[in-house]
């Protein structure tokens, strides 16, 4: 079988074709290049562009707000007895008995214990003898001396005799009265062996029993000697409850003044007290006032010794204006608020404050109504540094608990950021650039 042959090929048509394969491909090459730069340089300039906004700070605004018309002030406070009185002893021995125990109710008077004591009853019976001799020694030198007085004149006896007797019969007189005052002095420690109540109320201690050795002005004694008292009496129709008030508040403390409080085991009731007296003068320690408060307790409600949250309201100025504490920047310069202006930059603002109200403080110079303020600003803020204003979270705005203020200044409102678009901030206060796809090169 024979093989046909192909007429070769011209020589130049196979160089002409690679030459076009060549061009096409290095045309196709700078192509791809010249997109990848192009593309580079957008996503270089998108993060310029993107790292210069986030190097701006981002700034929540809050305006001042007026001032409340009334203060609220919530202080602790303890309730004490109208009287309280701690028991002790005046003779010494053992008690014998004791018919009165806790949260007795007593009357004045009344009977809390008896103490044994041999010693006062043997002296007290002593000393009525002494008396009862004093008393017959009496009776005859007044005789004796009204018979020498009778026979003045006579030769029977001298006057000299008869003054003697005179002056032995005043003698014996006094020694009667001083044995009768001996005697009502030991009547008085008999009478207290007898341990009473000393006005109406109720028995808060009792720390004493039966066979106890007690101590004379004194009470129930330790095996190293001290003494303690045996009874506490307390006086509740009426109690007493203090409060340390700070010194900005004194000016409240006048006669008609009120106060609520309540109580630990009963937060839902709230009870009244009125003002009493204060001991007008200042603790230098404290710097705090301590005041007196009266409480009504005929149905004995309230014991002694009880913790009170008091509640105070007083009239407040409400021309003052006021700003939350975080609004505040403490420098050099003083205390100063980060004000926003009109382009956007920022003005430091000395300011002169009020009253502490708590989560807010009163601004008595430096500050009006139509000022836009930063809240929470950075210590790295500087005078003219532009910023960008976005929306707070809802419910971060701790001015918002106040009374209604004006608002910012009318103009076109940046639209609330989104997470992605808020720039993170340092452990320090500072701005770092925000992340996001640009940061990574545009990958």
């Amino acid at each position: 079988m024979s093989r046909v042959e192909m007429p070769p090929a011209p020589p130049g048509r196979s160089a002409r074709r690679g030459s076009l394969f060549g061009i096409a491909f290095v045309g196709a090459a700078l192509v791809l290049a010249a997109i990848g730069i192009l593309s580079r340089q957008a996503a270089v300039a998108a993060l310029t562009e993107r790292a210069d906004d986030a190097a701006i700070p981002r700034v929540e605004i809050v305006s001042p707000k007026a001032g409340p018309p009334r203060r609220a002030l919530t202080l602790p406070g303890n309730i004490n007895a109208w009287y309280q009185a701690p028991i002790y002893a005046q003779v010494a021995g053992y008690v014998k008995s004791w018919s009165k125990d806790y949260g007795a109710q007593v009357k004045a008077g009344e009977r809390l214990a008896v103490i044994d004591s041999p010693t006062i009853d043997a002296q007290f019976a002593a000393a009525k003898a002494n008396l009862a001799v004093a008393e017959a020694r009496d009776k005859l030198a007044q005789v004796t001396a009204k018979r020498y007085q009778a026979l003045s004149g006579t030769q029977a006896v001298s006057q000299q005799e008869i003054d003697i007797q005179v002056a032995n019969a005043a003698v014996q007189h006094s020694l009667v009265e001083a044995a009768q005052h001996d005697v009502a002095r030991y009547q008085a420690q008999v009478g207290f062996e007898q341990v009473v109540a000393p006005f109406d109320g109720v028995v808060t201690a009792r720390l004493t029993d039966i066979g106890d050795y007690v101590n004379a002005a004194g009470g129930d004694v330790n095996a190293r000697g001290a003494a303690s008292e045996l009874f506490s009496v307390a006086d509740i129709h009426e109690m007493r409850l203090f409060v340390s008030l700070p010194q900005d508040y004194a000016d409240i403390l006048k006669p008609g003044l009120t106060a609520t409080f309540t109580l630990p085991n009963a937060p839902e009731r709230h009870e009244q007290a009125t003002f009493l007296t204060s001991a007008n003068a200042v603790n230098p320690q404290t710097r705090t006032i301590v005041t007196e408060l009266v409480i009504d307790n005929k149905d004995r409600r309230f014991w002694p010794g009880t913790y009170a949250s008091v509640h105070f309201e007083v009239p407040s100025n409400p021309d003052i204006l006021i700003l939350p504490e975080q609004a505040l920047l403490f420098r050099a310069q003083g205390l100063q608020v980060a004000l926003l202006d009109g382009h956007g930059r920022v003005h430091l603002q000395n300011v002169t404050l009020g009253l502490n109200l708590g989560t807010s403080v009163q601004v008595l110079a430096g500050l009006k109504k139509t000022d836009r303020v930063i809240n929470n600003p950075s210590l790295g803020l500087l005078e003219g540094e532009a910023v960008k204003v976005v929306q707070p979270v809802h419910g971060y705005d701790a001015a918002d608990t106040s009374a209604p203020g004006p608002q910012p200044a009318p103009g076109p409102q940046p639209a609330p950021a989104t997470p992605d678009q808020l720039p993170a901030r340092s452990a320090s206060g500072l701005i770092e650039p925000a992340a996001g796809p640009e940061a990574d090169g545009g990958r």
